[in-house]
């Protein structure tokens, strides 16, 4: 009996604990706005978009999942003064405080669509400012199309990658009664045969970019580091 009433003021104590910490401030409350289609500038540096180039619609009851978790999603493909191009894809959403609500992995929606992937570990890319971004390295193919990729996620002006840092800055932010917003920030480009070069290439974009951001929101797309 002694037993029984001890667990059971464990579980309230738990149950209260829980309900104390439970995140309430929603950060994209008080932030600047995010709003990817005026903030990603249309051209910097030598990028600029590739009108000749419609981005694919996703089907009704895949966009129907998508308007479920993002809250913005923008797509892109860029061109420079060489002909080569990067495909650029940015999915916003207001709440990334839990697994259910964050932005889906690459891994899985590359999966998803018929393509076989290949992780090829962490990196980092340098922004303008002399920080570095984290970033996964990943390859697509599908048939003949050979596709690089690079991607991270941001929490409010965290940026990390999925996984244990995800979860962890998900964790800090709880704590602290916050409910931060995110992204998934991603490029690739069609490369057969040297990954390396065009990793290089994405790599030099997002630089650029980084550069051409607002100062204003530029972390809440690349992190405060």
């Amino acid at each position: 009996m002694k037993k029984a009433a001890l667990l059971l003021i464990a579980m309230l104590s738990t149950a209260w604990g829980a309900e104390a910490v439970r995140p309430t401030q929603r950060l994209a409350d008080i932030k600047p706005r995010i709003d990817l289609e005026a903030q990603v500038p249309k051209a910097f540096g030598d990028w600029r978009i590739d009108t000749g180039i419609v981005p694919i619609q996703p089907a009704p009851d895949v966009q129907a999942k998508l308007d479920a978790v993002y809250t913005q999603v923008l797509a892109r493909t860029y061109i420079n003064s060489r002909g080569e191009r990067i495909m650029l894809s940015i999915a916003y959403g207001s709440d990334q405080g839990t697994e259910a609500t964050a932005v889906h992995r690459p891994e899985f929606c590359y999966t998803a669509q018929g393509f076989r992937i290949q992780a090829f570990g962490a990196s980092t890319v340098a922004t303008a400012a002399g920080g570095s971004v984290p970033v996964r390295r990943l390859e697509g193919a599908y048939g003949t199309r050979i596709e690089p990729i690079l991607y991270w996620v941001t929490l409010d002006e965290t940026a990390t990658v999925p996984g244990i840092g995800r979860k962890l800055a998900q964790i800090r932010y709880g704590l602290h009664g916050q409910i931060p917003d995110g992204m998934l920030v991603r490029v690739s480009s069609i490369e057969r045969d040297d990954r390396e070069a065009a990793w290089r290439l994405q790599g030099g974009f997002l630089t650029q970019l980084s550069g051409a951001i607002a100062p204003s929101v530029r972390s809440r797309y690349f992190g405060a580091g």
